[in-house]
């Protein structure tokens, strides 16, 4: 890893951790706080079976009476920070590394294009390395808008993003496609970025960032959310998004492998709102994938295909059905750091 210099990592590559933001009773969660941090606890406990977790919250003890006997306590760390919300994913850094050395890129994060709060937020990646809880050097890279679900790395100098998203008017309006496409390869070190045009999600807050919609997989693969009922109101946007994936190319010119993930069953909260179900949504870690389950006919279709993505590892499906009711899935609550970035602290709290 570390003589490749100046790159982005994949996903797959060995972590370090995985950061969890906990929902507490100031975020969006306070009406339904039992069942969320019931879903936390899941993807704490298969987290720390594998790797160590970095728990961020306000309120350590409180996690502490939550966690005690059902985590792995000696790969959990937990710091004290205050938070807006839950959203790992887009709040917390992105990992590069530079001259073989692991740089935290500390970006904007404007609550999705200013629908949400995001102060708290945005102060977390520079808290826990002011605080040596992370010990890496951080990147201020505040000047531009930018969250980790809108962006996929082949660890080879390919990215894979939307255009809905990363040419959203409330993020970056001063800048041309080509003004961001110039900076993404300069700031990540890449070498090309593959635009979609195509694909949403219906209850989606994100301006349908590429982590609900296709995922870049080892061995040029693709999977993507593939929808075939014609009467469903995503079919005619995710039919072309399925045809730009088609004509993506690899770096070196060959059509990628291609793994269509189901669409899950329509799912409605209680405002009769369509939620984002998908299982484009998964995390990889070491030795193993966890993968959003909804209790939906569908969910062992979509373990089997990521398991073809990713055959020497575990595939772990964990119930999200309580993260959809805040509009995002697994992968969005957390953010992966990999090997090479320092996690201080006590075992345990």
């Amino acid at each position: 890893m570390r003589e490749r210099g100046d790159y982005f990592p994949a996903e797959w590559e060995e972590q370090e951790f995985v950061q969890l933001t906990w929902p507490h009773a100031e975020t969006d969660w306070a009406y339904m706080l039992g069942e969320v941090q019931e879903c936390f606890v899941r993807i704490a406990a298969a987290i720390a079976e594998r790797e160590k977790v970095l728990i961020v919250t306000p309120e350590p003890e409180a996690v502490a009476g939550q966690i005690d006997g059902l985590v792995r306590m000696e790969n959990v760390r937990v710091a004290r920070v205050g938070s807006n919300d839950t959203w790992a994913r887009d709040h917390g850094a992105i990992t590069v590394f530079e001259s073989g050395r692991p740089s935290l890129l500390d970006f904007q994060f404007n609550g999705w294009g200013l629908k949400f709060a995001a102060d708290k937020d945005n102060l977390i990646t520079e808290r826990l390395v002011a605080g040596g809880v992370i010990d890496a050097r951080r990147r201020n890279c505040r000047g531009f808008v930018f969250e980790g679900g809108s962006i996929e790395s082949d660890g080879r100098g390919t990215l894979l993003t939307t255009a809905e998203c990363l040419l959203s008017p409330n993020r970056n309006a001063q800048m041309t496609r080509t003004e961001i496409e110039t900076y993404l390869c300069r700031t990540l070190h890449a070498r090309r970025v593959l635009w979609l045009e195509h694909g949403y999600l219906a209850g989606d807050d994100t301006d349908s960032h590429i982590d609900t919609l296709a995922r870049l997989c080892p061995d040029d693969t693709i999977a993507y959310v593939r929808c075939e009922d014609r009467g469903d109101e995503h079919y005619e946007e995710l039919r072309a998004m399925e045809r730009e994936i088609e004509a993506l190319r690899t770096d070196d010119g060959r059509p990628y492998r291609l793994l269509p993930l189901p669409m899950a069953d329509a799912v409605y909260d209680g405002n009769g709102e369509r939620m984002p179900a998908t299982y484009a949504n998964f995390l990889v870690i070491n030795g193993a994938v966890l993968v959003p389950t909804y209790a939906d006919r569908h969910d062992a279709e979509a373990l089997a295909q990521i398991a073809v993505a990713f055959p020497d590892r575990e595939i772990i499906g964990i119930d999200c059905r309580a993260l959809i009711r805040q509009h995002g899935s697994l992968h969005c609550v957390t953010m992966q750091y990999p090997k090479g970035v320092g996690l201080n602290g006590h075992n345990g709290i």
